[in-house]
């Protein structure tokens, strides 16, 4: 009566912390703080409410699965600019559609590209290991094997998919790449990123490469996946073959609650991902893509947002520096801390300082040796302000 693959799926792991930390109870002298969920707590530009009420008209049409041209093109228009491509380089128009969140499309990739067979055998699919808990499902709903990529310190806390066996390479249908990457931080460079383009061309398979965090850093921008694809096109091969990305909204403009996002990707995929989305996809409200068009075209609030970033991030390194060493992460806005146990770590933050935090062992996969790479770890998201940053950052020292 149910689908038996479901129950293949890990707990989810906000549901796993919830059980873990239910019996518990916090300190009754402090107020919890939440560190626990990537939700971006910076205020959102004003432009986002005065759009969706200058818009309020759209709310009584049905969307369509294409968006608008304006927020095609802005998003086409973002993309150049950020990651300096020639122009015409991407079309807009079969190249890039909206999504109801980065999730969903995470998600819905593995059905518009996972095949039931590969070379005669189940397809495989790659996923970093930590990774963000969406690529895990993916094969297990699809009839796909997955494949655990070590993403560890090993190996800068990016997955080298060249590492990986031609064997099993034969048969993967997609894989999953995360930069800057959840929960650890890393950054991959064009090198990287060329590496992995180039073996998804030789063994046919979709690279999905997931840039949600690409606007949070300390530095330099980070290279992005079409960095990579403009250095390797030619004659015989076009700009995004074998490449899909994804970015959102959420992180870098401080709204998750619009759930908007894009995906981009070569125009076959595109067409098939597009096919698929008018049977299961939501349509982006217009309200939201024309918010989400403005959004995309301004990079003044994105600056502001970062600079906050960077000063929690400093003010990290500043009180938990002599206890852990370098937290600086690359990219994004979570701490990757190795405190040995991280579930054991989780329960004491919380009855001894109220600070809710999320164990890595819950982002990752344990293996069938009972390895999993993200015992030893805790993730904390630096998204409330800079003075209660501060404070939870304080508490979780004492007790650690």
């Amino acid at each position: 009566m149910l689908n038996p693959a479901l129950e293949t799926l890990n707990d989810f792991p906000f549901d796993r912390l919830r059980s873990l930390l239910e019996p518990l109870r916090p300190p009754e002298t402090l107020d919890p703080l939440m560190l626990s969920i990537g939700e971006p707590k910076h205020t959102p530009p004003p432009m986002v409410a005065e759009i969706l009420h200058s818009s309020a008209a759209g709310w009584g049409k049905y969307p369509g699965v294409d968006g608008t041209p304006e927020f095609r093109r802005a998003v086409a228009d973002w993309l150049t600019r950020r990651y300096d491509l020639a122009d015409g380089l991407l079309d807009p128009d079969t190249q890039i559609l909206p999504v109801s969140g980065t999730r969903e499309a995470i998600f819905m990739i593995g059905q518009a590209v996972v095949p039931r067979r590969k070379r005669g055998h189940r397809p495989n699919v790659l996923v970093p290991n930590p990774y963000y808990h969406v690529y895990s499902a993916v094969p297990r709903l699809n009839s796909a094997d997955p494949v655990f990529v070590p993403a560890t310190e090993k190996t800068g806390f990016l997955p080298d998919f060249t590492a990986v066996d031609p064997e099993i390479l034969e048969h993967t249908a997609l894989a999953y790449f995360c930069s800057p990457s959840n929960p650890q931080g890393s950054v991959a460079d064009v090198k990287v990123l060329k590496n992995a383009i180039v073996l998804a061309r030789k063994y046919d398979f979709v690279l999905a490469v997931d840039e949600c965090y690409s606007e949070i850093y300390m530095g330099d921008a980070p290279a992005g996946a079409l960095n990579a694809c403009a250095e390797l096109v030619n004659e015989t091969v076009g700009v995004m073959d074998n490449v899909v990305i994804f970015n959102s909204l959420s992180k870098r403009s401080s709204v998750p609650g619009l759930r908007s996002g894009f995906v981009a990707g070569p125009a076959d995929i595109m067409k098939v991902f597009r096919r698929l989305r008018t049977y299961g996809g939501a349509g982006v409200p217009l309200p939201t893509i024309d918010a989400s068009t403005a959004l995309w075209q301004d990079e003044d609030h994105v600056a502001e947002s970062r600079a906050l970033y960077c000063a929690k991030f400093e003010a990290a390194q500043e009180i938990m520096g002599p206890r852990f060493g370098n937290v600086m992460a690359k990219g994004g806005f979570f701490l990757w801390l190795n405190v040995g146990n991280g579930e054991a770590a989780t329960r004491r933050l919380w009855t001894q300082a109220a600070i809710r935090v999320l164990p890595g062992a819950y982002l990752s996969h344990t293996d069938e040796y009972g390895k999993n790479p993200g015992t030893e770890y805790i993730r904390i998201a630096l998204v409330h302000d800079l003075a209660t940053t501060t404070e939870a950052l304080e508490r979780v020292v004492k007790v650690l």
